[in-house]
């Protein structure tokens, strides 16, 4: 483990030396902040290991070495502090060094609808878009909604809503399936608890794709209409269907 971080802060290091180099293309520039930005707190955090581990060390000499008896217990104190700093850190790593979805670091669109219960399931549907606003504002991530549907007794039927930030579908995109809520609704006068439901989507945030297409790798084909109208009918071109037939 320790071999490939080292490896990684060799890498983030070759990344930062480019960069301050200056002279890059934009879309160079751009694609090497990507890159630091992917591994940066992978490298933090081994830094902070690294710099631990010395400070262990340091400690565990000066205990050898001490002998007034207080001093040996603040010691053995920070010592046992350090070595739990140190596994907590150790956990950390092993976390930050699985495989991660290319997809973590995109934006999201949040699709919410009311399913089982009526107008509570609209309502719950509601609550649950308030929730992940609040949520949403905690992280510094901005909401911007796409597509709203209205309950007739409030929340939606259904709402669509973007949300941009930072690694946002990492922390989201376990959010998506039904959510369930059992409560006495706002619509029940005779005090009884129902189960209502919603359904949330969380979609990664699809990128732009450039395509160059030649006019010569089209195909035009044209359909004459068909059925009652006359002699128009074999002389009117009603439909056209476009092939792409890519040359190499």
């Amino acid at each position: 483990m320790y071999d490939r971080l080292s490896l990684i802060e060799k890498q983030y290091q070759e990344i930062q030396d480019k960069l301050s180099s200056g002279g890059l293309e934009v879309k160079e520039m751009t694609s090497l902040l990507k890159e630091s930005s992917s591994i940066q707190e992978t490298v933090e955090t081994y830094r902070f290991f690294k710099a631990k581990s010395e400070e262990l060390k340091e400690l565990e000499v000066m205990i050898v070495d001490e002998e007034d008896p207080e001093l040996v217990e603040m010691l053995q104190l920070e010592i046992d502090r350090l070595n739990e700093v140190l596994l907590k850190t150790e956990d950390k790593l092993k976390i930050l060094l699985l495989p991660k979805d290319p997809n973590d670091d995109k934006n999201v669109i949040v699709d919410i609808k009311g399913a089982a219960g009526g107008d509570e399931g609209n309502i719950f549907a509601g609550d649950l878009f308030r929730m992940y606003s609040k949520y949403a504002e905690s992280k510094g991530w901005k909401i911007e909604v796409l597509d709203a549907m209205e309950g007739s007794m409030g929340g939606y039927t259904s709402i669509e809503f973007m949300v941009s930030g930072k690694l946002v579908y990492s922390f989201l995109k376990y959010e998506s399936g039904t959510h369930r809520v059992q409560r006495v609704p706002l619509t029940e006068s005779m005090g009884r608890i129902h189960t209502s439901t919603a359904t949330v989507h969380v979609m990664p945030e699809a990128e732009e794709i450039e395509l160059d297409i030649k006019w010569d790798d089209i195909r035009v084909d044209t359909y004459n209409s068909s059925g009652p109208g006359g002699q128009s009918v074999n002389t009117t071109k009603s439909a056209v269907r476009l092939t792409h037939e890519p040359s190499g």
